[in-house]
């Protein structure tokens, strides 16, 4: 399937023309034929040999219902400029090709109707000058009659040409922009809109919002359909549980496919200067938006309501008052905060040499999750070069390097340790999960903290590598008093090495590998339950000094419970 918008000055035959082109009428309110103008967005198609079904968006030429236009033109990809021969080049001419300019439209097809009450040649010399100076610089212009029919059949050649150049991508994600809603008795609510590209799929599961859906129903030109791949328009079902804020100006989007975001960077096209409150219009979505210049081409637009916006999106932004428009590109969809003095600035020598590859987007903020890149329309087929990959984290190597330097100054900062995640919060790593891959020599992990063994004093060290060789095979053996005090270790020193994690501390002068417990816990787990004190010391091969405050100890921390009789019995994770 193709659609086709029309663009053009009130009263110069667009819908004449679609209903030549069609034999359908797509003016379908009875105000409409009163006033003999177009008000709201009609709908009509037909089926060309060699080209397959082609729909028609036929949009209001009236200077009032710009707003209608422009939710017309955004999401359709071809458009027909329609000029007629007995007046001159219009206002209203004038801003719908400004309108497709904006959203850049490069396809589509030039006609000069009425040529059959004046002198077509005029009119078709103007408007190719125009469209010489916009985005569909090149399209053919036709000479054509609605009323009498003559060059119909050079206006579809023309338009077949066009359609056949135009290749969407059938695997595309789904975003339809929604451009009616009503409820039909029986089927619940009714969604209409053009859907640029992607499959849709009867009983695929839709977001509106943060609101899920069913596609119920597919209707496309009038017939039931299983599926149907964009370009097109879609009529959807979506049963009595649609969510109640769908609306014009919303979108359907595939699950986890787009962001729904409320701050983007862009380029903007034309003299930039916006002023600081336009309206945004993307697809058939309109929406008030906060507009801060970044240099003299770039801007941040802080959007009133969240849109599903991607990276290289084409918006056009309006001022309401003087009714200019601009063409803008998303740069940035999930751009970082300016918060401090100069951040502005700097965004701004970002944005003038701005790459949006998912290398650029790795170094650019150190640390991003691959499926936001992904939601974001960056290309994620592989990990780029200098990237590390983490799980869903793409993680940039000066990141890293930065990362491993501030973890090691603050550890040093903390003379007992800091746990994972404290360390992460207080380095700035977004997800505590990450930080095992930043600890590096001399960090280190004991016994659940983050620790400096080189911010301990020669002699120090010197006795915790001596224990750790006394207890390498005989775990539970904890040293008595005499060992303790010939390595140097008085209570002090043994508390001080407990808490920054180096040793574990299970009684009064009972200290043990860190880990220890667990590695008690796994032997236990294995005796009849419940077991006595005297079962668990001959099964950890220790003493009654060591084994009642180990006991003690599981008891406190929820591996171990004693019974009324003295015994104990392993509690199960």
């Amino acid at each position: 399937m193709h659609v086709v918008a029309t663009a053009g000055h009130v009263d110069h035959g667009k819908s004449t023309l679609v209903r030549a082109l069609t034999g359908q009428d797509p003016d379908r309110l009875a105000e409409e034929h009163r006033r003999g103008l177009s008000i709201e967005l009609g709908y009509c198609w037909t089926a060309w040999d060699g080209v397959g079904d082609v729909a028609f968006v036929d949009v209001p030429g009236h200077e009032r219902f710009l707003s209608t236009t422009l939710a017309g033109l955004g999401p359709v990809p071809v458009a027909m400029l329609v000029v007629a021969a007995d007046d001159p080049w219009m206002p209203q001419s004038a801003e719908h090709l400004a309108a497709l300019d904006a959203f850049a439209v490069k396809h589509g097809v030039v006609a000069v109707t009425r040529s059959d009450l004046a002198d077509p040649a005029p009119a078709l010399a103007r408007a190719t000058a125009e469209v010489a100076r916009t985005s569909l610089a090149g399209a053919p212009g036709v000479v054509v009659s609605g009323r009498t029919g003559a060059g119909l059949d050079d206006l579809r050649r023309a338009l077949a040409d066009v359609l056949r150049s135009v290749h969407p991508d059938p695997a595309a994600d789904v975003r339809l922009w929604v451009d009616r809603v009503f409820p039909v008795v029986g089927a619940g609510t009714v969604v209409t809109g053009t859907l640029p590209a992607g499959t849709i799929t009867l009983g695929d599961h839709l977001l509106c919002g943060e609101d899920s859906v069913r596609v119920r129903g597919i209707e496309s030109l009038g017939r039931e359909r299983d599926t149907v791949t964009g370009p097109a328009r879609v009529a959807l079902r979506l049963g009595r549980q649609a969510p109640p804020a769908l609306r014009r100006g919303g979108a359907l989007v595939g699950l986890d496919a787009f962001e729904r975001v409320t701050e983007v960077d862009v380029h903007l096209g034309g003299d930039g200067l916006v002023p600081e409150r336009p309206l945004l219009h993307a697809g058939s979505a309109r929406v008030a938006v906060r507009a801060r210049p970044l240099g003299e081409n770039h801007a941040r637009l802080r959007l009133d309501l969240p849109l599903p916006l991607r990276h290289g999106d084409r918006v056009v932004l309006r001022d309401p008052g003087s009714r200019a428009l601009w063409g803008a590109d998303v740069l940035d969809a999930a751009p970082p905060p300016l918060t401090r003095r100069g951040d502005a600035r700097s965004r701004a020598a970002v944005l003038d040499h701005w790459n949006g590859d998912m290398t650029g987007e790795a170094a650019r903020r150190g640390a991003v999750r691959h499926s936001l890149l992904r939601r974001l329309g960056v290309p994620t087929t592989s990990t780029p070069q200098g990237t590390m990959r983490l799980g869903d984290w793409l993680v940039s190597e000066a990141q890293a390097d930065a990362w491993r330097a501030a973890l090691d100054d603050a550890v040093r900062r903390h003379p007992d340790g800091l746990t994972p995640g404290a360390a992460a919060r207080a380095v700035g790593i977004p997800d505590p999960a990450l930080l095992p891959a930043f600890v590096a020599e001399p960090v280190r992990m004991l016994s659940g903290r983050l620790v400096v063994e080189t911010d301990l004093p020669a002699p120090v060290r010197d006795a915790l590598d001596a224990l750790r060789t006394d207890l390498s095979d005989t775990p539970f053996l904890a040293p008595d008093a005499d060992r303790l005090s010939a390595l140097g270790l008085d209570r002090a020193e043994l508390r001080r090495l407990a808490r920054s994690g180096h040793l574990m501390l299970v009684g009064d002068g009972v200290v043990l590998l860190p880990g220890a417990d667990l590695l008690a816990y796994d032997v236990l787990a294995t005796l009849d339950q419940p077991f006595t004190a005297g079962e668990a010391r001959r099964a950890l091969g220790t003493s009654r000094r060591v084994v009642l405050p180990l006991l003690t100890h599981l008891d406190r921390s929820g591996r171990t419970v004693r019974l009324p009789d003295d015994r104990r019995r392993v509690v199960r994770s």
